[in-house]
């Protein structure tokens, strides 16, 4: 849906991923380099120190729940939109939490059809260390919290893009 989709995808591929080459699957990559840059952004937004964002927990969970550089994006404009919508949000979440429920709502709007690639809860709760009671709290609270606004503007991806490669 978005031109020139296959330089797109390469330099997504290139830039947000230590040594993913390509003969190499999502699964199998490092951890993203745009997880060091989440845990330092995370960690300023969401300020709580419970449960502080933790670069092997982002490198654990993107491992486990095989997060893609699109979703990563796409979790950094969720965030923004928080921080600028409702900041009260962010001062009450773990910037673990923050990460973990961002991810996974970032990974359902962009590839929960409904049928054979269902994004489950249960899966990220495990990926994330947390039971599925707590991923369904923390989904609604961000949802409410986003006033359910997901829809992005693949400009705002391309802002998103830049700003991480810069």
């Amino acid at each position: 849906f978005l031109p020139r989709h296959q330089q797109l995808s390469e330099r997504v591929r290139k830039r947000l991923y230590y040594g993913w080459g390509k003969d190499c699957s999502p699964g199998n990559a490092s951890a993203p380099a745009a997880g060091d840059i989440a845990v330092e952004l995370l960690q300023k937004v969401a300020p709580s120190p419970i449960r502080r964002l933790q670069k092997k927990y982002v490198s654990h969970v993107s491992r486990e729940a095989c997060i893609s550089p699109c979703s990563m994006m796409l979790a950094l404009v969720y965030i923004e939109r928080l921080r600028h919508r409702n900041p009260e949000y962010l001062q009450q979440i773990s910037s673990s939490d923050l990460f973990l429920i961002s991810m996974m709502v970032a990974s359902k709007y962009l590839y929960d059809e409904g049928e054979e690639e269902e994004v489950f809860n249960d899966e990220w709760g495990a990926a994330g260390k947390v039971d599925v009671q707590t991923m369904n709290t923390l989904e609604m609270n961000f949802l409410s919290a986003i006033d359910w606004s997901l829809y992005t503007d693949p400009r705002e991806l391309f802002e998103v893009l830049s700003w991480l490669e810069g």
